[in-house]
């Protein structure tokens, strides 16, 4: 850990402690930047513990190197003192070194002859606000309700949500002032319903041949068109990409800064995947409208393409976190201008570790900007970060998995051992037919980098996408499998959301998914474009904690359920309660003062 001192002024208004350019003191620390997920906590508990106890502000620099990370603390000197050495003390632990950057000069040091911020009281949310208080407003609104949409009876909208998927709607969140939420629009039933006022949208629309919106989109486009924020639970395939898409363009249209005086982007989506990031950007480039461009950018790709395309001037950019930190760092990337925020697959992003690089983005964006956030799930850490950064949004929750996507295929499940499901795969590939096109899911990528050599020694041609392999060894994987040059494709989960190859005729799980989410991500890989599909399901005694799930999901699709996989949810039901009796035993035994186990 290195130290140095700094002063740094501070523009604010009178109704801070002091007058308006008075100057503050900066203590800047050097941490490696694996140890900031300490610093910072979970939750971000021992950062806010750090500025509770010392009364200073902490901030974690946005721009992280590959080694070292800018901390800087914000406070008396006392303050600093006090923070830097609980700083030390709480990553001791890691081993962490330090050493002091050369000071500055006394004369530098006599130069600042101005008192003090008290910090104490320092007014941050008013320092935020006059941030941006310059910035251009920002125009949201591009809604007008159809007639017939305004005047639907609350049974009708209750019934048009209720055969589309069950769309449930809600506000999630609390206003903090405890005012009224205000009105969640009515869902519509068609595309000229939404895009009246926008008959370029429309065309674009029926060049797609689509014939009705899908569930997601019809709550969502009145929803965001009326410019507040979203949360949109939902499967991939059911058209959220759309759903974000079209408002965004008209967003971008109806702003008041001319587009060619914007700083940079005025629409941000972040991915937590390149396969996904890419098939969004392939979703963009299909409507045209305006001349509005877009530029993927992600890690593993061309970075000197994507600046090149970049510094050109684009109004959407879809990006990965990592590749969007590095832009952004390397000043090519200004999201000043960015006043339409998407975060797509919130839960895979978090899951994948990208919160850190989530927040560093986001500092730089107008507060005031409209937010949307799509998910499969609905977890704490996806509910915390909409809670952050989202401004009373409106979540729309479409079915409770959306098993739809999955009652086009036929779903066999087999129990076997371990040892045979190699040999049951080997025997799969070796019958398919010459249109058959099939993925197959593991959950290790050291077992798909084996089964492929394997099958290259027997002279069978497939190709393989996982984490570990190059960004044109993926996209050409993927490539050869939509042309057919290969007709099996190895794949860990990376590419069970975002993958978009239409005449998939079966899915195999080799292994079994993490959760029952993810089998219906994978099974939904079939199926698709009104095709039928196949999925074969390998399950083991290690699977057994998924049965009563996957039992509940075969069912609603009045599937094929094996007595196995119902003996098998009952052996784990019976095994949970025995482990729940045990736990009760002994504590009640620990507080009746009974001791030990014996």
């Amino acid at each position: 850990m290195e130290y140095r001192n700094n002063h740094h002024s501070f523009s604010r208004r009178n109704n801070y402690s002091n007058s308006y350019n008075q100057k503050c003191r900066e203590f800047i620390i050097k941490v490696d930047t694996d140890k900031i997920g300490k610093l910072i906590g979970k939750s971000g508990t021992n950062i806010r513990d750090l500025q509770d106890k010392t009364k200073t502000k902490i901030h974690v620099s946005r721009s992280g190197g590959i080694y070292t990370t800018d901390v800087t603390i914000v406070g008396t000197k006392e303050a600093q003192n006090q923070a830097k050495t609980l700083i030390e003390e709480l990553l001791r632990e890691n081993h962490v070194k330090t050493e002091p950057i050369q000071p500055i000069t006394v004369e530098e040091e006599e130069k600042n002859d101005e008192p003090e911020i008290d910090f104490t009281n320092f007014n941050w949310i008013e320092y935020e606000r006059e941030k941006w208080a310059k910035a251009t407003p920002i125009i949201k609104n591009f809604y007008k309700e159809d007639p017939t949409i305004t005047n639907l009876t609350p049974e009708q909208v209750a019934h048009i949500r209720k055969i589309n998927n069950s769309i449930e709607v809600n506000f999630v969140f609390e206003n903090k002032d405890g005012s009224d939420p205000g009105h969640i629009p009515n869902p519509i039933e068609t595309f000229e319903q939404a895009f009246g006022d926008y008959p370029e949208v429309l065309d674009e629309i029926r060049k797609q041949n689509f014939t009705k919106p899908s569930p997601i989109q019809c709550q969502g486009w009145p929803i965001l068109l009326s410019g507040r924020d979203l949360i949109g639970i939902a499967q991939t395939g059911t058209g959220k990409t759309l759903a974000f898409l079209l408002p965004a363009l008209i967003h971008i249209e109806g702003q008041l800064t001319p587009r060619s005086e914007r700083k940079g982007p005025t629409v941000l989506v972040m991915a937590p995947t390149r396969e996904l990031a890419l098939q969004i950007e392939k979703e963009v480039n299909k409507y045209s409208y305006h001349n509005i461009k877009a530029v993927c950018v992600y890690g593993g790709g061309s970075r000197k393409k994507q600046v090149d395309v970049v510094t050109e001037g684009v109004e959407i950019v879809i990006a990965t976190p990592g590749r969007m930190n590095d832009l952004v760092k390397a000043k090519v990337l200004n999201v000043s201008s960015v006043t339409y925020l998407v975060l797509d697959e919130a839960d895979r992003m978090l899951d994948m570790g990208f919160e850190p690089q989530i927040r560093k983005t986001l500092l730089d964006v107008r507060p005031d900007r409209q937010t949307v956030m799509t998910s499969a799930t609905w977890p704490q850490g996806v509910r915390r970060l909409a809670q952050s950064y989202m401004k009373n949004p409106i979540q729309v929750f479409v079915g409770s998995l959306d098993l739809a996507t999955v009652h086009t295929v036929t779903q066999t499940i087999y129990i076997i051992e371990e040892e045979e499901k190699t040999d049951m795969m080997y025997e799969f590939i070796r019958t398919m037919e010459p249109t058959d096109k099939v993925i197959i899911f593991f959950s290790k990528k050291v077992k798909v980098d084996d089964v492929a050599s394997n099958l290259a020694l027997q002279m069978m041609e497939v190709q393989s996408i996982h984490g570990g392999r190059e960004q044109c060894d993926r996209e050409q994987a993927l490539e050869d499998l939509k042309i057919g040059r290969v007709q099996v494709l190895l794949a860990t989960d990376v590419a069970s959301r975002g993958l978009d190859i239409e005449d998939i005729t079966h899915v195999i799980n080799f292994d079994f998914p993490r959760d029952i989410e993810e089998y219906v991500h994978r099974v939904g890989r079939t199926g698709r474009a009104g095709r039928t599909g196949e999925s074969i399901t390998f399950m083991t005694r290690k699977d057994w904690s998924h049965a009563k799930e996957l039992i509940n999901i075969l069912e609603e699709a009045t599937q094929q359920v094996p007595d196995e996989l119902y003996q098998m949810a009952e052996r784990y039901e019976g095994w949970k309660q025995k482990r729940a009796n045990e736990k009760n035993y002994f504590r009640s035994r620990r507080e009746n003062g009974g001791g030990g186990r014996w």
